[in-house]
């Protein structure tokens, strides 16, 4: 999904979780908040602006190759 891909099953696939929101992949970061501004500045668009959810906090964006990535904090 990272990769360009050919593969119709591939693509659609990847166009799917697109759709329904749900990120491909995700990185811990230390401070989600700060790292969300520092994308800002270059402008990444986030679909989810950093949540608390319970013990973490999350953001996610889109890499503008069709997937979305999410980042966390505990």
């Amino acid at each position: 999904m990272l990769e360009p891909n050919s593969h119709p099953a591939a693509k659609e696939y990847q166009k799917k979780l697109f759709e329904e929101g749900l990120p491909v992949t995700m990185f811990g970061v230390e401070d989600v908040r700060k790292e969300c501004d520092r994308l800002l500045n270059h402008s990444v668009k986030f679909t989810i602006e950093p949540t608390e959810m319970g013990e973490v906090t999350i953001a996610v964006f889109d890499d503008t190759c069709g997937n979305l990535i999410q980042i966390i904090q505990k």
